[in-house]
């Protein structure tokens, strides 16, 4: 399972933050940033999602208002 971030989407509610530890508050930017994450195109931030952590990255991604976190299963497909 893999995420991606939009940061650009990003309007730094924050409410990821509270979901997953992967996310942190960014105040500067008054966005989020996703740790450990690669930047694949502009403002796009990719990283795998540990086993573990698997549901608190699908809270992330559904607790945020503008839909700026994806969330794919290894297939590839679309989870949220």
């Amino acid at each position: 399972m893999h995420v991606e971030f939009d940061r650009d989407t990003c309007i730094g509610m924050f409410q990821c933050v509270e979901e997953w530890a992967a996310f942190e508050e960014n105040r500067d930017d008054g966005k989020a940033d996703l740790v450990g994450s690669e930047e694949t195109d502009p403002d796009l931030f990719v990283r795998e999602v540990p086993e573990d952590a698997e549901l608190d990255a699908e809270f992330a991604a559904r607790t945020c208002p503008v839909d700026a976190i994806r969330l794919y299963d290894d297939d590839g497909d679309r989870v949220v």
